[in-house]
């Protein structure tokens, strides 16, 4: 069981600091994020996991041969108070490590789970006084400012997509379809979902590489698997003229203009998803 332990440890090691810093950026990644999107979630989910079972499994190994011996003898302890032969402070040192991880872990996800649907509801019920329902456009309401606003607010029984009237004005049709689908994609696919949980991982532990970098880049993958998405309806040339012009708030690039010309001053962010769609 030492042997197994050292094992995720070490797993746990290489997913919490070089994969990590290697991943973001990762060209492969850009050109499929739904692959890049499972790669993370693989890092997270492993990582946590390996975290955890490595000290367990440290813990029992002064007390148990297997992992069945391991499972009786704590649940001996927890349903009579009585530590298995063998086990020493380390042991149980150990093994309230790996319980004190599971639960900050979880406690953690519960709390953003949490504020986020508060959020949510706060954001929905200003959105619903300030804007009116668009009649062609079920579940899409229109809030009347001359910027260029686009963006979805998923719920559990109701999701709503917010337009503006600015964004109407500055879009022909298929731009405006493009962005459209993109929102809608946002919702079908529930990116709010594995947004939360990389957000509640970050808040967890935050001075993980895995955690700083994670939340970020994959906010970006879900950005570039909703322009897929929309690419089923449009041309490329009309979701990346909408892109940016919701991005810029409101710079209007010409239609031939390539993303390579992009200035230096453009976010990052914006660059990666333009170059990609040129």
């Amino acid at each position: 069981m030492v042997a197994a332990a050292v094992v995720l440890g070490l797993i746990a090691i290489l997913l919490a600091w070089p994969v990590p810093t290697l991943l973001p950026g990762a060209k492969w990644a850009y050109r499929r994020p739904t692959l890049g999107l499972l790669v993370w979630q693989f890092v997270a989910l492993v990582g946590g996991t390996s975290m955890i079972g490595s000290l367990v499994l440290l813990g029992a190994a002064t007390f148990a041969n297997d992992l069945q011996d391991a499972a009786n003898g704590m649940a001996r302890f927890v349903t009579h108070n009585e530590l298995p032969e063998g086990s020493s402070v380390w042991s149980l040192l150990a093994l309230s490590g790996a319980l004190f991880l599971a639960a900050h872990l979880l406690m953690n996800l519960l709390v953003t789970v949490l504020y986020a649907e508060r959020e949510r509801t706060r954001h929905a019920q200003l959105v619903t006084l300030l804007s009116e329902p668009m009649s062609d456009r079920p579940g899409t309401r229109l809030i009347d400012t001359p910027a260029p606003v686009a963006y979805c607010l998923p719920g559990a029984l109701t999701s709503i997509t917010v337009l503006s009237a600015g964004l109407i004005e500055l879009l022909d049709d298929e731009e405006l379809r493009a962005v459209i689908e993109h929102e809608r994609a946002h919702l079908r696919l529930r990116h709010d979902i594995i947004l939360i949980l990389f957000t509640a991982w970050k808040v967890s532990l935050p001075w993980l590489p895995t955690a700083r970098n994670a939340s970020r880049e994959v906010a970006l993958l879900l950005e570039m698997h909703a322009d897929d998405q929309a690419l089923a309806h449009v041309s490329r040339g009309s979701l990346a003229r909408a892109i940016t012009i919701v991005s810029e708030g409101g710079s209007l690039p010409q239609r031939s203009e390539l993303s390579s010309a992009m200035p230096e001053s453009t976010p990052k962010e914006l660059r990666a998803r333009l170059l990609r769609l040129a």
